[in-house]
Parts: structure tokens; C-alpha cells; sequence
């Protein structure tokens, strides 16, 4: 068996890092995508390696050549690839692919050791790697049957978004048979070269191949192993944070802070959401009118704070919506100039925003504390505010409300701004009605400021919804002064147009969710090495018992589950503590995350 690596290409989409290089010699993490490739084929033994060269030819066949491989490497100069595509280049290697069973690949590829041991140990002889498609990807489709026979390749004007739950992405690595080369490729390759040119792709003549009755090619899906394309700077940007090491891994994707729907198979539950909402009708009505609301401009922000109070039954004038709640807390905190009494642990954002925060430390082993630990703690000073997070992040602390208005009798008595975040207060159980976001409460508190982030209980993060509700105008018109006329999109602004219709759903998703988090809660506490904290919020805190360190412990879950949980083994206030916080997601996704955690911690 041989292979064959198609490495001609310009790569002009990473720019300035081919401008000198070819593009399969970029670095990921410091070791160029071709020595990994070459390395990694050289593990097979097999008979030669042949590369397609063209653009900065000579660079790579000079760097191989210091490669300490056991395998011949042969080289074939595409001299117009400014011009030809890939399957001119392997037109080039026609002659070669009638010699042996070939691997073939594209030098741009990067790749777990196991992905290329899934096709080479395959014993069926023609095959297409294929991965389950995903809405990041970008390349040749197609369908399979159930016998994992290739019906058909898609075009672009095949494709349809609706459709994708039955697609298939290639991985760009095929094995052919020195048979199928000599009655199938290689009669198709040429006649498709000279019927159609050279700029083309070489999947296209196996777009034709598929037409026939006897085609005799399969795929065999991806079963375990990460993989990359690389075509731009932003590909690169996450296969750098994909292929490293097990310690870099976990620190280089939590400094990311989203978009994890890139990462094949990842399982957030780092990230905190609401499971069961929205709905599939929600979701629906949002996407019948997605082309109008990506083709207009959303309403300035007077009338999306209209949307807001209406939704919420509160006055307009006390309701300012913002791009997250972060868009309202920084200005909302830089107007204080003396000192803000900021809890630990707890959301950091808070601390940082203000110009003199004056923290209290919660010191109890199982980090709970009252109002009146809070009133006691600040007693003697003076402050401008006092940011209270109920249920808290990451604690999952609970002050029941007839406390928390104690705190704000307080706070009014002192002239202090008590800032109320109930970001997760609609996941709370413990209570009828625990939130004090009413027209009645800020009508009587005036210096109270109340957050919610629409992010967390409504399942919407990438809406980017945040609101900001008080009844002194100062307060209002001091936050509103910092924000843009335009400051969210149109499908945030649907969403406050049309969330009323759905009230009874939101309150059936909290319900579902709240006895899923029981259940999570029930199947985390029969491992004896984790003690859990009582949790009001859509996460459970759990500490480490066994002498295992947080950091290790959230390292092999994603390592070699694919499963992502938050550290907090750093997080100020928590220091010397190895606790992780796990998110509530669905029973099944729950499961999965239990039986990890069982079986790393046996």
C-alpha cells in the first residue's frame, strides 16, 4: 500500500503565513501539518509516500528530507498549480494510483493517530472517510444508505440546510484499491480532465463513479479521533486549541468563552443554560421569520425597552435592555466612584467593573451565608452599592426573598444602591414567587437595580439578551447615556416580541428542568469521592474528596470524554479548593457526564 498527499495548493486564505511557506508546512502548536502527516503514515510501513507538489515545492521537498522517516518519498511537480486545481494534481499521479492500493489525502489535513487507523485497518478496499456533517463545516457531502454505501455526492445547489441531520462530510481521506483505480478512478479522471479542465475537484469524478450501478465504494464513518481541516486563520485558531497536549487543552478552550459548536462532539457543561427551552414551536416561529430579521435593521433602543417592560408587566421607563447583562452591569458599576461591597465567590464581572470594590469573603466550609452575614460584614462601612447575585454563581447560595427585602430595607435606610442579579432565580425551587422583579417592590426600593441575564433561564445565550429594570430615573438615565441606539439585533428583539406567547411553555420547561436537576443531583451524590452542594441555580458545585485535583479531574473528562466542565479550583475565593461546577443539561447528556465521573473516580 502507498500514499499519496495532494500538496500543491497556494493557501492563499491563510495569508501572510504561505506567503513563504507552503501551506501544508503551517504550524499547529509548533510542528508543521506535514510532519505530523508524514509521521503518522510512516507508523504503517508502508511501500512510498508520493506528494504533489507546487506552490514553495522545493521548501517542503527540502524539509521532508530532514524528516527521520523509514518510508521512501517520491515527489511529482504540478508546475501550473496557480492555475489547476487538486484534481489536476491527481491527474498528475494517475500512473502512480495504478501501481498499488492507495491512501489518499490532502496535505492540509490534521488528525488523531486512530482516524487513519479507522481506514487503513478497514478491510473493505474502496472507502471514503466520512464524519457525521456539522452546520461549521464546509466541503464534500454525501448520503449514505444503511449498508454504508455512498448514494450520492451533493453539489451546492443539492444542499439543503433542513437536510443536514442525514448528511455526511468527507474527511478528505480515501482509500482506493489498485483495482478500483484501473476500471474506475483513473478511466474517469482522465476523461473528466479533458471534457472539463483542469480547475476542478478530484471528488467530483467520484461524484460520477457513485452514478454507477457497480461503483464499489463505501464509506466508513468516523467512530473515535479528532480531525481538521485547515483552510483559514480561524481554522487554525481551533485545531490549535484541539491538538495539543492534555494540560493545554482544557485551559486553551476555556479561554475561548464559547463557540464550542465548532468542536466536533464537545459537550458543554461548562456553559449554563436552560435545557428544555426554547421549544420546537418557539424555535419555529424564530425561524420563519429569520430572513426578514437578518435582512432588517432591529428597532432602536426606546422601542426594545417597550418590548421588555411589556413582557416583564414592569413600566417602561424603569427597563433598559442591553447586548448581555454585561453591556448594563459596566457602565451601571463605573457610576459608583467610592466603594461597592462585592461577594466572593461569585460572578467576577461585579468586582472588576468597579472602581473600589470592598469584597466579603465568604468563609464557611460549604460557602452558604445569609442576608444578615451580609449586613454584619458591612456594617461599619460606607458604601455607594452592594451587588448581591441570588441564587449565586457559582455556589448556587439561596436567600429567600423575605431576606433579600431585608437587605434592601437596609441598603435604603443607608443610602446604598443595593444591585440584585436573578439571573438564575426562575431555576429556584425553594419558593413560590422568589423574584423581586415587580412594579410594586421597585416602586418601593428605589435604590434597588435588578439584572437578569435572558441568557441563562431562557436557553438563548447567543441572542446576547440582557435587562436592567429600577425606578430611579438617575440610575436609568446614567446606564442608558452609555448604550448604543442599536445596541441588540432583530432575533433578540423578536424574542422580547413574541416570549409572552409562551409563558406557560417557559414555566413547563422550569418544572421539566427542575426535576432533571434532581435527578442529576441524585446520580452525582452516589460517588462517594464528590461532595455536592445544594444548588438553587442550573448547575451543581462539586468538590473533589479522594485527593484528585479539580484541574486533573476536568482534564480527563475532556480528554477523553469530550466533555467540558468549569474549574474553579483558581477562581478567587475558592482558591486551595478542588471543586468543579457542572451544568444541568438534558437526562441523557446527564448520564453521559455521571457515567464519566464514575468512571474516572472508581
Amino acid at each position: 500500500m502507498q500514499a499519496i498527499i495532494l500538496a500543491a495548493g497556494m493557501g492563499r486564505r491563510l495569508k501572510k503565513l504561505t506567503e513563504n511557506q507552503p501551506k501544508c508546512m503551517v504550524t499547529v502548536n509548533g510542528i508543521p501539518m506535514i510532519e505530523r502527516m508524514m509521521k503518522q503514515l510512516d507508523h504503517f510501513h508502508l511501500d512510498r509516500i508520493i506528494i504533489v507538489t507546487g506552490h514553495k515545492g522545493e521548501e517542503l521537498q527540502s524539509f521532508i528530507s530532514s524528516l527521520p522517516l523509514s518510508t521512501p518519498v517520491t515527489y511529482i511537480d504540478n508546475p501550473v498549480y496557480k492555475t489547476t486545481n487538486n484534481i489536476y494534481s491527481l491527474y498528475l499521479a494517475k500512473d502512480q494510483l495504478l501501481k498499488d492500493d492507495t491512501i489518499l489525502l490532502e496535505s492540509d489535513l490534521i488528525f488523531e493517530q486512530e482516524v487513519l487507523t479507522q481506514i487503513i485497518n478497514n478491510p473493505y478496499p474502496n472507502l471514503a472517510l466520512v464524519a457525521h456533517f456539522e452546520s461549521w463545516m464546509d466541503g464534500t457531502v454525501v448520503l449514505l444508505d444503511e449498508q454504508d454505501n455512498i448514494m450520492k455526492f451533493l453539489t451546492r445547489k443539492d444542499f439543503r440546510f433542513e437536510d443536514i441531520h442525514s448528511y455526511y462530510k468527507t474527511v478528505n481521506i480515501y482509500k482506493f484499491s489498485r483495482n478500483f483505480s484501473t476500471t474506475h478512478y483513473v478511466p474517469f479522471l482522465e476523461a473528466y480532465s479533458k471534457a472539463l479542465g483542469n480547475n476542478e475537484y478530484y471528488e467530483q469524478v467520484l461524484k460520477v463513479i457513485s452514478l454507477l450501478d457497480d461503483h464499489d465504494l463505501k464509506a466508513t464513518r468516523l467512530e473515535n479521533g479528532f480531525w481538521y481541516e485547515i483552510d483559514d486563520e480561524q481554522d487554525l485558531d481551533i485545531a490549535e486549541s484541539i491538538f495539543t497536549d492534555s494540560q493545554s487543552r482544557l485551559s486553551r478552550l476555556s479561554k475561548r468563552f464559547g463557540g464550542y459548536w465548532r468542536y466536533p462532539g464537545l459537550l458543554d457543561f461548562c456553559y449554563l443554560v436552560n435545557p428544555y427551552f426554547p421549544n420546537s414551536r418557539f424555535m419555529g416561529e424564530i425561524k420563519a421569520s429569520f430572513e426578514a430579521l437578518t435582512t432588517s435593521y432591529p428597532s432602536g433602543l426606546e422601542v426594545n425597552n417597550l418590548l421588555a417592560a411589556k413582557s416583564l408587566g414592569l413600566d417602561r421607563n424603569h427597563v433598559l435592555t442591553g447586548n448581555g447583562a454585561a453591556e448594563l452591569i459596566k457602565p451601571l458599576l463605573h457610576s459608583f466612584k467610592n466603594a461597592v461591597g462585592v461577594l466572593r465567590p461569585s460572578f467576577e464581572e461585579y468586582g472588576a467593573c468597579s472602581q473600589n470594590p470592598v469584597y466579603f469573603s465568604v468563609a464557611t466550609p460549604d460557602y452558604t451565608y445569609t442576608a444578615q452575614d451580609i449586613m454584619d460584614f458591612y456594617n461599619d462601612m460606607e458604601l455607594d452599592a452592594l451587588v448581591l447575585v441570588n441564587p449565586d454563581n457559582p455556589t448556587g447560595n439561596y436567600i429567600p426573598k423575605k431576606d433579600v427585602l431585608s437587605l434592601a430595607r437596609y441598603c435604603k435606610a443607608r443610602s446604598i444602591t443595593l444591585i440584585l442579579d436573578e439571573s438564575f432565580i426562575d431555576f429556584s425551587s425553594a419558593e413560590e414567587s422568589p423574584s423581586l422583579m415587580c412594579q410594586e417592590i421597585l416602586d418601593e426600593y428605589t435604590n434597588l437595580v435588578l439584572i437578569k441575564s435572558i441568557s441563562k433561564s431562557y436557553g438563548v445565550p447567543g441572542l446576547r439578551l440582557g435587562l436592567l429594570t429600577c425606578s430611579d430615573p438617575e440610575i436609568i438615565s446614567l446606564v442608558r447615556k452609555e448604550l448604543p441606539i442599536w445596541n441588540i439585533n432583530s432575533l433578540a428583539e423578536y424574542f422580547l416580541q413574541i416570549f409572552e406567547k409562551y409563558q406557560s411553555d417557559y414555566q413547563e420547561a422550569l418544572d421539566h428542568f427542575k426535576r432533571t436537576r434532581e435527578k442529576l443531583y441524585q446520580s452525582l451524590h452516589s460517588i462517594r469521592q464528590l461532595k455536592l452542594y445544594p444548588s438553587q441555580a442550573n448547575f451543581i458545585m462539586c468538590e473533589i474528596t479522594d485527593g484528585c485535583l479539580a484541574t486533573q479531574i476536568a482534564e480527563l473528562l475532556l480528554n477523553r470524554y469530550n466533555i467540558l466542565v468549569k474549574d474553579l479550583s483558581h477562581k478567587p475565593g475558592m482558591e486551595g479548593r478542588e471543586i468543579i461546577r457542572i451544568a444541568v443539561r438534558t437526562e441523557a447528556d446527564n448520564e453521559r457526564l455521571a457515567d464519566a465521573l464514575k468512571h474516572i473516580l472508581r
